[in-house]
């Protein structure tokens, strides 16, 4: 089943993807795409409709971000052995764990920003992992219970602000647009292994990232364990898992993102992202 929304910032709508990949209005059936929807007796009956029944959303209507009302936007760094490597940084020893302000999520298909005095902005293809039910301190081998699909995130980063500016590196990750969701959340009965999906990224037509979910140092099932004995992850919550290598800074020499240009990434199985880039 795969799961999204339609609409204008702050006006967004549920909606569900029939057999063709055309949008179906939800509305009227689930308030939004947000957590109370991904527990799993919702999704069963989320389930139990049939798309072609409901109205059909105009081709025109613009693609939110496909899980509303996120709580959390959790990101892991350096998870790609290959990535740390062309990063010059060693493989952690346990997982990175960085936060991306909620305000960066934005669409699948909208503008991304390049934001003021920046001369470092990259990109980064990842896995995002939407949980279904609440994990606290749950066992590797009972966390892919928590998981209610699987969605593209575009982990754009500001790299100067991240490595440079001293702090954290949510400084470099958190700029408005900085996160685009989508463009649907393929549920995980849909999934057979997470940790076996192509990914790709290209900037103006050109192939930077073309990695799997293979190479992740920590697998899924450990990082939800991992993250659970620290936080509680509350249904809606997101977690970007990482990216495998080609992003901008680790070309020789680096390459970074101006207005103007276009991105288009995938994951495979959850579809294809676009977005122009813009001067903020």
């Amino acid at each position: 089943m795969r799961l999204t929304r339609f609409g204008t910032p702050g006006a967004e709508k549920p909606a569900i993807l029939d057999s063709d990949g055309r949008r179906r209005d939800l509305t009227g059936i689930v308030s939004d795409v947000t957590g109370a929807a991904l527990s799993p007796g919702s999704l069963r009956r989320l389930a139990e409709v049939d798309p072609a029944g409901l109205p059909a959303v105009p081709e025109s209507e613009r693609w939110a971000p496909c899980v509303g009302g996120i709580g959390k936007m959790i990101c892991i760094g350096l998870n790609y052995a290959d990535h740390a490597e062309e990063s010059g940084m060693e493989v952690p020893p346990e997982p990175v764990v960085f936060f991306k302000a909620t305000s960066a999520i934005c669409g699948p298909y909208d503008e991304v920003e390049i934001p003021r005095g920046s001369t470092k902005t990259d990109w980064e293809v990842e896995l995002g992992v939407v949980i279904g039910t609440r994990a606290k301190y749950v066992t590797p081998e009972a966390a892919m219970d928590h998981v209610a699909g699987y969605c593209i995130v575009n982990d754009v980063s500001e790299r100067d602000f991240q490595l440079q500016r001293a702090g954290q590196w949510v400084k470099g990750k958190s700029h408005d647009t900085f996160g685009p969701l989508g463009p649907w959340l393929l549920t995980a009965d849909q999934v057979t292994d997470p940790q076996d999906l192509a990914m790709s990224l290209s900037v103006d037509g050109h192939r930077y990232q073309n990695g799997s979910t293979r190479t992740m140092v920590y697998r899924v099932d450990h990082l939800i364990s991992y993250l659970s004995g620290f936080m509680t992850l509350e249904p809606g919550d997101v977690i970007s898992t990482g990216t495998p290598p080609g992003v901008g800074a680790g070309q020789k020499p680096p390459v970074f993102l101006r207005p103007g240009q276009v991105m288009e990434l995938s994951v495979e199985g959850l579809g294809t992202q676009r977005q122009k880039t813009v001067a903020a």
